[in-house]
Order: C-alpha cells, then structure tokens, then sequence
C-alpha cells in the first residue's frame, strides 16, 4: 500500500460503437492517454466494449462474453504495466456455460488482476433487461487493496443502495468507483430527465457524505438504438468526482467524449471523520431488520 496520502484518478467517458475489438482498442488508446496525464487510477464507463445491448433480450449476446482472465484483461493488462497505473474495467463475464456477470477487474501497475467484483444488484426495467443477462454477484462488497490503498468496486446500479456504499466503506475504501451506463429514455426526457438527472448525482453525492470517502462515477455518451425504430437511450455522460463532503471536485459534459481527472487526498477523510464521525457513532446494536424486505 502506498505512503503517500494523495493520487491522481481518472474517469474516461466516451461513447461505444458496435465494434468490440475497435471499443477496446479505443479503451486502450484513452488509458493511455489518462495515464500520460498523470493518473494513477484510471476507470472506464460499464460494459464499454459494446452499446448497451440490454435496451431488449438476444439471447446471442452471449457470445459477446469472454471469461476472466480474457481479451480485456490482456490488453488493459498491458496498458496499466507500460504506464505503471491501476486500471478498472468493466467485462461482460462468461464464468461458465450458461451463468455469466457483469463484472469488474482491478488491473495492478503490474498489469496482474489484483480484484474481481461482481455486480450485486441487478436491475430489469424499460430499456435496461439486466436480469436476461446477468447472475447478481456472489463476491460481495469489496475494497481491494492496491499501492494507491483501498479502492472500492460497485456498478451502476448498485450506486443507488446506500448498504451497497456503506458495507464497501466499512471494507476500508477511500474511493468508491461506480463504472455506469446510465441516460434518458428520449420520450420521457423533457418532462422527467432534470430530476432523473439531479437524482442520480445526489444519492452518489450522499454516499460520499455519508462515508466520509471519495466517490467517482464514470458513464459513457451518445444516444444507442438497438434498432432503427427504437427510441434508444441517451447516455447522459455527466462523469463526475466528489469529495469526501459531497462536493464536486471534477465534472464531465453531458454529450462529449473526454477524460476528467482529480487529485484527491485520503487524509481528508480522516480529518472528515473527525469531525463528522458518522462511523463513530453508529449504533450496530439497533440495526435489526436492515436485512429484511420489508416491514417484517
């Protein structure tokens, strides 16, 4: 683990074409850049080597998955060890015949896999048939541990549980990554998108808060349509960084490819925690029933 209390983390938001071999490439191409930036922890947009094909059900998506280790980790792999940074990247997971996740490898300076996450909650709404694809995770919340300390691994949906946050912040997490592929239904856009929008940064805003940790979210851009007569969805890019009090310390545009990066200081959440100690005072002894449904 390192020493030293700061580093440099970027987000790569972009947009994601039908080509998976050409959105890798470009994946490795943007890291690349990141890193000669000066990043130290770099984190792509969910499931960025393909547009989001859970918009409907095609059960010959599955031949888009690749095991882990596979193509991705690879070439990544080979990124992170000739710039010596940490990279997170998304993967459609083939673990066997029939069963596959959506997952998240940490890739090490070394170009090694130093953590898998699986992603825990599962979503299956208009435009986004998660639960056609994907087993939920049986890893559990994770913090894996790397030069740069304690970094947390949750997907997308996960980002709007607060158990989701806390249970990786009591892991030990200083950084709560978020990997997305999030955006408006074009329909419902005009009447509903602001507060969808405001949504979305406020919950992720309160988990920083919450923990007392940072926390950064990275989607992707562009409208995707699964056919010439599907409304698609616009990915509202958006990609931000947030302080351990909520404040946003770097923003991405709504439509443009672009990589933002922050420096951020892990002695802060101590100095928070200090002063807002909210893990202090938690009462573990009446927390009974949080892992009931509802009401029992």
């Amino acid at each position: 683990m390192s020493t030293s209390t700061t580093m440099r983390v970027a987000l790569v938001q972009i947009a994601c074409s039908k080509d998976s071999d050409g959105n890798l490439q470009k994946a490795a191409e943007w890291t690349g850049r990141a890193a000669g930036q000066g990043a130290d922890v770099i984190c792509l947009p969910e499931l960025f080597r393909f547009p989001y094909f859970c918009q409907t059900e095609d059960a010959s998506v599955f031949d888009l998955a690749e095991t882990i280790p596979g193509q991705t980790t690879e070439i990544l792999g080979a990124v992170a060890k000739k710039h010596g940074v940490i990279i997170l990247a998304s993967i459609f997971e083939r673990r066997a015949s029939g069963l596959y996740h959506n997952s998240l490898a940490t890739l090490d300076e070394s170009g090694n896999i130093a953590g898998i996450y699986r992603k825990m909650h599962i979503p299956d709404d208009p435009g986004y048939c998660e639960k056609f694809y994907f087993t939920p995770g049986d890893l559990g919340f994770q913090a894996v541990d790397t030069r740069m300390g304690k970094l947390g691994t949750l997907i997308c949906w996960d980002q709007w549980y607060p158990e989701a946050a806390r249970l990786t912040a009591l892991k030990g997490a200083s950084v709560l990554f978020y990997p997305t592929a999030i955006g408006w239904h074009p329909e419902e856009k005009d009447e509903h998108g602001a507060a969808q929008h405001d949504a979305w940064k406020t919950v992720q805003r309160g988990h920083a808060v919450a923990n007392a940790l940072y926390v950064a979210a990275v989607n992707r851009v562009g409208l995707e349509k699964t056919s010439p007569d599907s409304p698609g969805i616009e990915f509202w890019g958006s990609s931000f960084i947030a302080d351990p009090q909520g404040v946003i310390i770097a923003e991405a545009s709504i439509d443009r490819e672009e990589i933002i990066m922050a420096e951020i200081d892990t002695a802060r959440i101590e100095d928070t925690r200090r002063n807002w100690p909210f893990f202090r005072d938690r009462r573990i002894d009446a927390y009974t029933g949080m892992d009931q449904r509802w009401g029992q």
